[in-house]
């Protein structure tokens, strides 16, 4: 696979060396009252305010918070589809625009599983920001989907519609196509909803993988669990940064109710029930 990846012409934006992954600093998002979408310096009503962090090659971040957090706010910031009112982002020294190396998988509830395509051709579809525009894949480009598709265990579904897979099957197949595109920052929001356990493994056990590749994964996720014992750092969003570190040093009662206020109450000194839902249809 890596030597298939040598083979390729690099596109996109270079990297400038030894900077952070991905960079935040005073990123604040407000938006026109009665406006759809539309951002603007002068908005009081803000989805984030002022966050600022880092992030690390190879590192593998949970976000979380309730619903209407700003979470899938901060992947279309990075991502790019979304400018911020103020601050700046910086992915590898660089602004948002132009790079090849982002992947974005969004919630499962956005994508139109009844489109008519092939799993195969997904994965293709990470191929296009190397091969360019309205040009054909060459046999490599071929060759590196069908890498892809074996390392997330999903070759044998290469020729299904993706409407036919199961939830677990599909977020894999969204991973290969990172793959396919030679991904080094991926976002994935919420994908383990809806999923059961064996599913969540599965998708564990393919980032896992990535981490020889020093591929730098961010998860939006309302499993505080999870969160705690399966990634690097924690980032703990309500609007504002909470916290971002360590699970244990984020994951404390009273960040947990400076976040999630009243959907989190306190059942003794060390129990806290968490009513919030993650089916609300706000944006994380």
């Amino acid at each position: 696979m890596a030597e298939l990846v040598r083979q390729i012409t690099y596109r996109g934006v270079s990297h400038q060396p030894g900077t952070p992954t991905l960079e935040m600093r005073d990123i604040s998002v407000a938006y026109a009252a009665g406006a759809n979408g539309v951002t603007t310096q002068r908005g009081t009503q803000y989805a984030l305010q002022a966050v600022s962090f880092k992030v690390e090659a190879g590192e593998r971040i949970a976000v979380v918070g309730p619903n209407g957090a700003g979470k899938s706010t901060l992947f279309k910031i990075i991502v790019g589809t979304l400018k911020p009112s103020q601050g700046e982002v910086h992915i590898f020294g660089q602004g948002p625009t132009g790079h090849i190396c982002i992947a974005y998988v969004p919630q499962r509830s956005q994508i139109d599983w009844s489109f008519p395509v092939t799993v195969e051709d997904v994965v293709m579809m990470g191929r296009v920001g190397r091969i360019g525009f309205f040009r054909w894949p060459r046999r490599q480009d071929w060759q590196i989907v069908r890498a892809s598709l074996e390392r997330v265990r999903a070759l044998h579904l290469a020729k299904k519609q993706i409407g036919e897979l199961s939830g677990g099957q599909q977020q894999r197949v969204f991973i290969a196509r990172a793959l396919a595109q030679e991904a080094e920052l991926l976002l994935l929001d919420e994908p383990l909803t809806g999923l059961d356990v064996p599913s969540q493994e599965a998708i564990f056990e393919v980032l896992d993988g990535l981490r020889p590749d020093g591929v730098t994964v961010l998860v939006a996720t309302h499993d505080l669990n999870l969160a705690a014992e399966r990634f690097d750092r924690v980032m703990l969003l309500n609007h504002q940064m909470v916290a971002f570190g360590s699970g244990t040093a984020v994951l404390t009662p009273e960040n947990l109710l400076a976040a999630y206020g009243g959907h989190m109450h306190r059942l003794s000194e060390t129990d806290l029930l968490l009513t919030d839902t993650c089916c609300e249809g706000h944006d994380g």
